[in-house]
């Protein structure tokens, strides 16, 4: 695995009017790598890697939809001084116009997608009973490919190892502190990986229905289960089909499905509508795309919110 995970962008383009005529801040610093990220998932693994050794921001608040999320001036200055620029994929369309207008020469630009095989976006999970391309309205806004690569344990282990060699690689001095803290946090995502993989092999079903949208592919591909939704990962929409909701709740009935899911963040309706008509329980999985600003203070990160769905996963496929 020694290809090369991240992407320099040679771009020679003049920074736009809002960085009045100027390039990057040249201001100076306190060493540390300055890096920036759009998203918790890449927050959490960097703080985890690098500690207090880089200076980190995460644009996207704490509690905010990461799907409608747009910079403002004061994040494209960030973006603009950073040393190191981590992101999702191409589904955060915004990206691509706000490097063309600066002088990227000098950054480092790393998509969480780079170290993983991606598949592709299957809208038609969603609810195979319909055949109305109004239940699909909004596929439009989705990438062609699933981007939520880090809700498999699996994948996580994969960015972690390639932003550890990032890390090693444009700051030397502080590599064998990013390679021992990536070790540690491979070792408890790997032990992650083995309790869901418990929990699946002995488990009386393999289907999950979520009364809300799904980001989960990559972790069903993982472990082999089979997933009914509302929406779509990526999807804007706010009720689905009449129809989507009846095949949810005749599929919680017939299977004898014990817990209906909810992700973070999520007004909860569907699934609500859903459990009061079958009585099923209602879950959350968190897809941990961002995370309340409660959880953000309290310090949690990614494998506290994974281990939850340990727990939660047990009770839906019992």
């Amino acid at each position: 695995m020694k290809r090369l995970l991240f992407t320099i962008i040679m771009l020679s383009m003049s920074v736009t009017v809002l960085f009045a005529g100027g390039g990057r801040d040249t201001r100076v610093n306190d060493g540390r790598l300055n890096v920036v990220v759009t998203i918790f998932p890449a927050y959490d693994f960097v703080r985890q890697i690098a500690g207090d050794r880089v200076n980190l921001t995460m644009l996207l608040s704490p509690g905010a939809e990461s799907h409608s999320f747009e910079p403002s001036p004061r994040d494209i200055i960030t973006i603009n001084n950073s040393d190191v620029f981590i992101y999702v994929g191409e589904s955060e369309q915004w990206i691509e116009r706000i490097l063309r207008s600066m002088n990227t020469d000098e950054m480092i630009i790393f998509a969480l997608t780079n170290p993983v095989e991606l598949l592709l976006a299957d809208e038609h999970e969603v609810d195979p009973s319909c055949d109305d391309p109004d239940c699909f309205d909004d596929h439009h806004f989705c990438s062609l490919f699933d981007e939520h690569v880090w809700t498999s344990p699996r994948n996580a282990i994969l960015i972690v190892r390639a932003l550890s060699a990032l890390f090693s690689e444009i700051d030397p001095a502080n590599a064998a502190f990013y390679r021992e803290n990536a070790f540690i946090f491979i070792r408890e995502l790997e032990q992650l990986d083995a309790a869901f993989s418990e929990i699946v092999a002995g488990a009386r079903r393999r289907t999950v229905v979520f009364g809300d949208r799904f980001p989960f592919r990559y972790f069903v591909e993982t472990y082999g289960l089979t997933w009914h939704a509302a929406f779509l990962g990526c999807s804007t929409q706010v009720d689905p089909s009449p129809a989507t909701i009846a095949f949810l709740i005749n599929t919680v009935r017939n299977e004898q499905i014990p817990v209906v899911f909810h992700i973070e963040l999520s007004n909860e309706r569907i699934a609500d509508v859903i459990v009061e008509a079958t009585g099923a329980r209602k879950l959350l999985f968190h897809s941990v795309h961002n995370v309340s600003r409660q959880d953000f203070n309290a310090g949690l990160g990614y494998l506290d919110l994974m281990r939850r769905n340990v727990e939660n996963l047990r009770a839906a496929l019992n």
